[in-house]
């Protein structure tokens, strides 16, 4: 750069200075945070943070794409603040965060919120002792570990839940070396007199290392006896519109969460309400493709408003009973299966790296749709009290 360009360019605002860097890449930051004293103390303000953009447009790389080489020894710089690599470890990849990158130093606690950010909650249950990386780490390996392998001896037994449409959700469990959510809610159907009807399969969340799915069944019934309010208030949190304008406060540089939503007959909110009601979900952090969550995140890939109002594509509504489980992630789970729509029903469970899940329990239903209500929650089998 030119001397006299380079003046100009030192006397601008630093908050100005800090949002041109952020445009760069990570490789150019670098070079530029040591050109001279003023820019290397703005790049080092943990208030201004340049860094934060380039290194989410890495984090954004689809699951095949490389992140930049200077990602790898970003820790080393003493330029990056510190609360960076809480984002990074929050959301990388799996397999570069264990082999690839050189983690930093941080504190036991910052290991902690790392792991609340990144797991579900019913996964604290694997720290037994010690410090919060070590309990991070050992998590990471066996996620990454199941994602590759159709191994179960870590977790023989698979947890879900069943959202029943009278008011009762249910916590079950089958066997993880042969568990099939389709035959599990399939049973289910023949069960409650709805196998002649298509199991519809719907993304509700990504995280970073598992996707939260939902089993049901759509159908334009005759009555309200077999409508499932709370299946539709999960996949359609009630008062949120798809297509709203961001009310909600929606910022995914700042929050990495979305927005999306949909009207309901039994809930009224009006729009300037619904940033007291739903907050972004930080508790598990959903991926960058779903970030705004619970709100609508545009990119295309958080589909789980098909319809309009209170009704799915076709004006059908859900009936019966919805199965949610936590299907893991692997290195090609996202390749669109030809045949399918990507993203949807079949899509979503069939194909390489769609076989392996996660146990997924009340607490992690509870920080994935705080906002339902139930009658009772059952652990095992039973319908409650209607």
């Amino acid at each position: 750069m030119h001397a006299a360009s380079m003046n100009v360019f030192e006397s601008l605002p630093v908050e100005l200075i800090a949002e041109i860097l952020g445009e760069l890449d990570v490789t150019s930051l670098i070079v530029v945070s040591y050109l001279s004293r003023r820019l290397h103390s703005i790049a080092s303000d943990s208030h201004l943070n340049p860094w934060r953009k380039p290194i989410l447009r890495n984090l954004r790389n689809s699951q095949d794409a490389s992140y930049e080489r200077s990602l790898q020894n970003l820790s080393v710089r003493r330029t990056v603040p510190r609360q960076n690599w809480v984002d990074i470890i929050s959301l990388a990849k799996a397999d570069w965060l264990l082999f690839e990158a050189t983690l930093p130093n941080l504190k036991d606690e910052d290991w902690e919120e790392c792991f609340n950010r990144r797991f579900l909650p019913s996964w604290r249950k694997w720290k037994k002792e010690g410090l919060w990386k070590q309990a991070f780490l050992k998590v990471l390996h066996r996620v990454w570990h199941r994602s590759n392998t159709s191994c179960t001896s870590d977790e023989s037994w698979t947890r879900y839940i069943l959202i029943r449409r009278n008011g009762v959700a249910n916590e079950l469990e089958a066997s993880s070396r042969n568990f099939d959510p389709v035959a599990v809610f399939e049973d289910f159907k023949v069960q409650s007199n709805l196998d002649h009807l298509e199991t519809r399969v719907r993304l509700v969340v990504e995280l970073a290392d598992v996707r939260i799915i939902a089993l049901g069944v759509l159908n334009k019934p005759r009555g309200t006896t077999t409508l499932n309010p709370n299946a539709r208030a999960f996949l359609h949190p009630p008062g949120i519109e798809k297509d709203e304008p961001a009310a909600q406060g929606e910022n995914t540089e700042q929050n990495g969460v979305a927005s999306d939503g949909s009207g309901s007959d039994t809930i009224r909110i009006r729009a300037a309400d619904i940033s007291q009601i739903y907050r972004h979900m930080s508790y598990p952090l959903p991926a960058l493709s779903h970030a705004n969550y619970p709100f609508h995140t545009p990119g295309g890939e958080d589909k789980r408003w098909l319809g309009t109002g209170e009704l799915e594509e076709n004006g059908m509504q859900w009936v019966g009973g919805l199965m949610i489980t936590a299907q893991i992630l692997g290195t090609r789970t996202k390749e669109a299966g030809s045949p399918f729509i990507p993203l949807q029903d079949r899509d979503l469970i069939e194909g390489p790296n769609r076989s392996q899940y996660a146990a997924f329990t009340f607490a992690d239903l509870d920080a994935i749709a705080p906002w339902l209500e139930f009658k009772s929650k059952i652990d095992g089998p039973g319908l409650g009290n209607d």
